[in-house]
């Protein structure tokens, strides 16, 4: 088994796949973007959240979830005791759906090994997938989010927990928010189960 990267290999790894992405014209959504939102946060994280797609504010700013759904994501995310700093996010597709609709598979086929070659570089422990387009892109199941979620799925030699998309708590309301936070409860006990309590911080 290879010996893990440093964090400053993987940064710079990720730095030369990002510089592809930047560049890439392999699907239609190449010809609308503003900005290739390829992924932020630490890549080192135990923690990777992967969405649908980047929205308008995302395409505006080049940076995954920075609009109302990725707020609220950081906001529960921080109720567990993950600052964004801590994770790794991205998106299935690295550029924005017209009018935010959901990606076609001809599009997921054109983005996947970025996203591939982006969970190989960060190794994270678990992957929390939000929605059904990256719940079935990762687990190759029909399966529908409401029933996926609540569950953690051995993958890659790491752990999925799928969960909803924020953009379906901010319109369902508290009881999907709720979901949404006993899911990343879930995925906060699993990497628990997985490093000391005090590479955590829980005891700083």
């Amino acid at each position: 088994m290879p010996d893990p990267l440093m964090p400053e290999e993987r940064v710079k790894r990720l730095r030369v796949i990002a510089d592809a992405a930047a560049t890439c014209s392999a699907c239609v959504l190449a010809k609308g973007r503003t900005n290739v939102v390829f992924g932020a946060g630490n890549p080192d994280a135990d923690l990777m959240v992967i969405g649908e797609g980047p929205g308008k504010d995302e395409d505006e700013q080049g940076e995954p979830f920075v609009g109302r759904s990725g707020r609220l994501l950081t906001d529960l995310l921080a109720d567990a005791g993950w600052q964004r700093a801590d994770i790794y996010i991205s998106n299935v597709v690295k550029c924005r759906p017209p009018g935010n609709r959901d990606p076609q598979q001809d599009e997921i086929d054109a983005c996947k090994g970025y996203l591939v070659d982006q969970i190989r570089l960060v190794d994270p422990l678990v992957v929390m997938t939000l929605g059904n387009f990256s719940s079935r892109l990762l687990l190759k199941r029909a399966t529908g989010i409401t029933k996926l979620r609540g569950h953690v799925y051995p993958w890659w030699g790491r752990n999925v927990v799928p969960t909803f998309h924020p953009a379906a708590a901010l319109r369902g309301g508290e009881k999907v928010t709720e979901l949404i936070r006993q899911d990343i409860a879930l995925a906060r006990s699993v990497v628990a189960e997985a490093r000391p309590a005090e590479q955590l911080g829980l005891f700083s």
